[in-house]
């Protein structure tokens, strides 16, 4: 019974054609979303991924199979992107005078233009199409090839990668020690996709999905075992207070709010019912001003870090020849500015302007108010702290890139200070993507990251994922902790993409192997 309706179901969808097979796709690609961040819905991708290539499938049969299944790829993919990524219209909503018109061009036009990807996906599998398991891996190797592409090409954006869809399962993440997140993301499409083949009616279509879910119960084992075998130790003598202001970020740069939120970082800095701390964060341009050009705030952090206490900290700085950075400065004991790293992956349309004369020409202006453009630093980098193993500084996003968060060095621990006040309110789905991706990087290096975020959500997390402990979003408050020793090197650590690439070398030869003359779908 159940076997014979997945063959109906499954004719269904492969009999789709036109606008139905575009709406059914986009509903699926839209579906998926559910398997993120805060949902946890893993399933959902699943489902999404097995629907999608029912619908290439289904593709073979109209005139042109090939741009059939393009579109029904790109319509999967501005599903999935309009769905995951709606937060962005807050962004447009901090001045809402000069912005808010642009939120439909915003999400539109980056959702139509992530979903070109899925589209050539699509195309290159339905060129290679063929009957059987072939197609399933073929598949899985385009998607796979095409969210790397996706995190790389025109300076990338990574954000929710089917590996993020595993976020209910801990040992299931540990994968990405070994394959990373593109490996893993691959991985997903694959069990996702080899699901179509419960509804063909060839005898043993149930093997290869059995086997991929077998495989994932065996990663979901080990990484079990992973976590068991390592259990938390503490690096001796260093105490952390992560400081959360909370502050929105309409009122961030006020005028009338700059001196309350001054006071408010330090009141927050000298609170708290830990030991004293030994090592202060605060959030992504957490000074509402420009620090290093404010003696008076340069005073209070002398007093602040008086009894050997080191600060860290996000702001923005104007260099001597006037370019503005976004950066990150380490004052240690008394005061001493010591080090400062400058963000070096730059959020296009919030910190800086592509095309500038083009999109000014519309009347669209970069999101985040500054004079000129933000200018990219070199990273990633590792710097050395005071009383504490040597960090690799990351603001914001940087640390969405999987592979490239560490410098030439490694260093002892992740320090991410972000500011996710522009992501939305607490109930936004984008502070907790963003914060679960921070959880896999620390899984792919094997560092423990710490996250100072103005809004939340800021925590402490060990080299395996493991959430030691956290402030929530939308609430004020610090939170001390010691912090995690760094775990050994990882695989993925040491070979980087290399475990990606073999995947997808060992998707081809699969898909070759079990080519067939064969080009009827469903059969």
């Amino acid at each position: 019974m159940i076997f014979a309706a997945l063959i109906r179901a499954g004719d269904f969808v492969r009999a789709l054609a036109g606008w139905r097979r575009m709406l059914f796709a986009f509903a699926m690609g839209l579906a998926s979303v559910l398997s993120f961040a805060p949902f946890f819905v893993f399933p959902a991708m699943l489902l999404g991924f097995a629907a999608l290539m029912l619908l290439i499938d289904g593709a073979q049969k109209s005139a042109r199979p090939i741009t059939s299944a393009a579109f029904a790829g790109w319509a999967f993919g501005f599903g999935f992107f309009a769905g995951g990524l709606y937060w962005i219209a807050y962004a447009f909503l901090v001045d809402a005078v000069a912005h808010a018109w642009q939120i439909p061009f915003a999400i539109g036009f980056l959702s139509a233009f992530l979903a070109l990807y899925m589209a050539a996906a699509g195309a290159v599998t339905s060129a290679l199409w063929r009957a059987g398991p072939s197609r399933i891996f073929v598949l899985a190797a385009c998607y796979g090839i095409a969210e790397w592409l996706r995190g790389h090409l025109l300076t990338g954006f990574p954000w929710n990668l089917p590996a993020y869809g595993w976020g209910a399962s801990l040992g299931v993440m540990q994968g990405n020690a070994v394959f990373g997140a593109y490996g893993v993301s691959l991985l997903t499409v694959l069990f996702g996709a080899s699901l179509a083949c419960l509804c063909e009616r060839r005898t043993r279509a149930w093997i290869l999905p059995a086997s991929v879910t077998a495989l994932f119960l065996l990663m979901g084992i080990a990484g079990e075992i992973r976590l068991a075998e390592t259990p938390v130790v503490y690096v001796p003598g260093v105490n952390l207070r992560i400081v959360q202001p909370d502050v929105p970020q309409t009122e961030k740069y006020a005028l009338e709010y700059r001196v309350r939120n001054w006071r408010e970082l330090m009141d927050l800095s000298l609170s708290g019912n830990g030991p004293r701390p030994t090592h202060i964060i605060w959030p992504e341009a957490a000074p509402p001003f420009l620090l290093m050009r404010q003696p008076e705030a340069l005073d209070d952090i002398a007093l602040l870090t008086a009894q050997h206490t080191v600060l860290m900290t996000g702001a923005v700085r104007i260099g001597d020849d006037g370019r503005a950075f976004n950066s990150f400065i380490v004052f240690a004991h008394g005061g001493q500015a010591v080090s400062t790293y400058d963000k070096f992956h730059l959020v296009p349309f919030g910190e800086y302007l592509p095309l500038k004369s083009l999109f000014n020409a519309l009347g669209i202006s970069k999101l985040v108010d500054s004079p000129g453009d933000f200018t990219p630093g070199n990273g990633p980098q590792t710097i050395e702290i005071p009383g504490a193993p040597a960090i690799g500084p990351l603001i914001c996003y940087e640390i969405l890139f999987p592979g490239s968060v560490v410098g030439e060095t490694r260093p002892g621990w992740l320090v991410n200070v972000t500011d996710d006040s522009w992501f939305g309110p607490p109930s936004s789905t984008g502070p907790q993507q963003h914060f679960l991706t921070a959880r896999v990087r620390a899984i792919e290096t094997g560092l423990p990251v710490v996250r100072a975020a103005n809004t939340g959500i800021s925590a402490v997390i060990d080299g395996d994922g493991r959430v030691l402990a956290s402030l929530g979003a939308g609430k004020l408050g610090v939170l001390d902790h010691k912090l995690p020793q760094a775990l050994h090197s990882t695989i993925y650590s040491r070979i980087g993409d290399g475990a990606f690439v073999m995947l997808i070398i060992a998707c081809f030869a699969l898909a070759f192997a079990w080519r067939t003359d064969a080009r009827q779908p469903g059969k």
